[in-house]
């Protein structure tokens, strides 16, 4: 008996073969982006004189080079920050704020929508520190729409908009809309942001 020769394998279309699996792979592939800080810029309107706001309304934060926190001209620690900000945005100096649980102190801002925040950066601050002390700012907001929203309404500012997200959700969505707008407007969220 012969032996019989082993049939070749044809490797000529081997090539284009990895060529059409290498394009598959990269069309269908998807590569995560970072989406950056949620912020909606205001539109761009005439130049108008910027209306009068007092100093008491403005709740001044100030990170240096060493991320260090400096709030209303007074050290503070990171962990403090929001508890700050939520007393300062609750605050209803005023009166005209009757949903405010603060302490009503007529040094401190005059209601919810007359407060501003205003954050400044040194060039030389860290990122992590930046974003941390943004996530706590934006956390005082968000504490206070959740607890107004609660009271409100009987569910989370948190749970309003995530049903809003939802296709399956089903409510109404036109009055969860309006509920979310009430909460917005109750609180507005003022974050003014400069660079030293």
């Amino acid at each position: 008996m012969a032996k019989r020769a082993a049939p070749e394998v044809n490797a000529g279309s081997m090539a284009d073969i990895a060529f059409l699996l290498l394009i598959f792979f990269l069309v269908t592939t998807t590569i995560e982006t970072d989406s950056g800080i949620n912020r909606k810029l205001p539109p761009m309107e005439e130049q108008t004189d910027p209306p009068v706001i007092k100093q008491k309304n403005i709740f001044t934060v100030i990170v240096n080079k060493n991320d260090d926190l400096l709030v209303e001209d007074e050290p503070m620690q990171l962990k403090d920050l929001r508890k700050a900000a939520i007393a300062f945005l609750d605050n209803g100096g005023d009166k005209s704020c009757d949903y405010c649980k603060g302490p009503r102190d007529p040094e401190s801002s005059d209601n919810p929508d007359k407060a501003i925040i205003s954050l400044a950066n040194d060039r030389e601050t860290t990122y992590k520190t930046y974003i941390a002390v943004q996530n706590e700012l934006v956390a005082a907001y968000n504490d206070l729409r959740n607890a107004r929203a609660q009271a409100q309404f009987g569910m989370s500012f948190v749970e309003m908009e995530a049903n809003q997200k939802d296709v399956n959700w089903p409510g109404n969505k036109e009055a969860l809309k309006k509920k979310i707008d009430q909460i917005k407007a109750e609180y507005p969220q003022k974050l003014s942001e400069v660079q030293k």
